[in-house]
């Protein structure tokens, strides 16, 4: 007897365990709960590199040595400038635009005026350098304060922290954001690297792509839940609150944010490294924070057992980047400017050995009704 291999497996839907593309940029492995970089495990990299560092990694393969992270770092000190044009349009914004939605309109105007052709490496670099840029302009553009020119001593975390403030942030701060960014700069096949390669496999250019993957990176579901876990620590209130607080969303079926993903199935590798940075940069809110987390897994495993849900990277993520001075609303768009690289990467990857990603889907829908002409139709 033969049997359907289509049927063997429940489709979940989501293209959950579809292989859609090889890559040797970063390897997630979601049951031992390790995240790769071309071969270097996370933990190594977030304690001891830059993420210029990273960027050359990803972007040419090899960790640098000191001459070629100082080419690194001159190309993107180099690319530091907003067009006018480009400027124009943040300033045309309202102040209560999202902030995603400026990146968004900013680099797509950027790209009008910039990119043309096949991606490239040289255009990798620029948007990269820019999407800190972009940010932080428009950010103090909507507090009523005029955009500040970048420091070229600066590295690129340093850079992004004074263009926000205007002040030559302090040591903790640029290791805690840099560390971030490197934690973030990758993570496998997640839905805006999909989608940027989809769109880089149409051969269309690399500012497309990555606009399409700002899109994606918005969503709730992806990239926009760690103001959300501000938001529910704060409705918390306190330490003594936490109990009947998470008990009662655990049991009428609230979300909790910050916990569960759809890859691990245990402890997520860059929440680990994150819980560590965020005890250090502000030990009392971590206090908060680490009690929290400590009840709702415990409750988790009481009132739902044997549905394991861990932390992941939007937990503590959202408490460092509170430490370092950044408001909620700009939590999501420093993962793009972490993310870009990782998109940058991925679309070069495509375009090296391209062939158009045009999955099949299922038809679910009626088939051979009976057609009657607009004339003939009965209301």
């Amino acid at each position: 007897m033969t049997t359907n291999s289509n049927t063997t497996k429940p489709n979940k839907g989501g293209l959950e365990g579809i292989v859609a593309a090889t890559t040797a940029m970063s390897k997630v492995d979601g049951t031992a709960g390790r995240l790769i970089y071309r071969g270097y495990n996370i933990h190594d990299l977030a304690r001891t590199t830059s993420y210029e560092e990273i960027l050359h990694l990803l972007w040419f393969g090899h960790l640098p040595d000191e001459q070629e992270l100082a080419d690194l770092r001159a190309r993107l000190v180099a690319a530091r400038t907003i067009p006018d044009t480009v400027m124009q349009s943040l300033r045309s914004l309202p102040a209560e635009t999202d902030p995603m939605d400026a990146l968004r309109t900013a680099v797509s105007t950027w790209g009008a005026l910039k990119i043309k052709g096949k991606p490239t490496v040289d255009q990798a670099i620029a948007l990269t350098a820019n999407f800190p840029l972009f940010l932080a302009a428009f950010n103090r553009l909507r507090h009523g304060q005029e955009p500040l020119e970048s420091q070229t001593e600066l590295s690129h975390a340093a850079n992004y922290l004074y263009l926000l403030t205007g002040q030559v942030p302090s040591n903790e701060h640029v290791r805690g954001l840099n560390s971030y960014l490197v934690l973030l700069a990758d993570h496998g096949m997640n839905a805006s690297t999909f989608t940027a390669r989809i769109v880089a496999s149409t051969e269309s250019d690399i500012v497309s792509a990555v606009v399409a993957a700002i899109g994606a990176l918005k969503g709730p579901l992806h990239g926009g839940a760690p103001s959300k876990v501000q938001d529910m620590l704060r409705e918390i209130g306190t330490i003594e609150n936490a109990d009947s607080w998470l008990r009662n969303a655990i049991t009428t079926g609230q979300k909790l944010m910050g916990f569960g993903h759809r890859v691990y199935k245990t402890t997520d590798p860059r929440a680990e490294e994150l819980r560590e940075m965020a005890r250090v940069a502000d030990p009392e809110g971590f206090k908060m924070s680490r009690h929290v987390e400590e009840r709702a897994l415990a409750l988790l495993d009481e009132l739902k057992p044997g549905r394991r849900l861990y932390t992941n990277v939007e937990y503590y993520s959202a408490a460092l980047m509170n430490s370092v001075g950044l408001s909620g609303d700009l939590f999501t768009p420093t993962f793009a400017v972490s993310r870009v690289g990782g998109w940058t990467a991925h679309i070069l990857e495509q375009v090296s050995n391209n062939r158009l990603i045009r999955p099949e889907a299922e038809y679910t829908g009626p088939e051979n009704l009976p057609f009657t002409p607009l004339n003939e139709r009965k209301k």
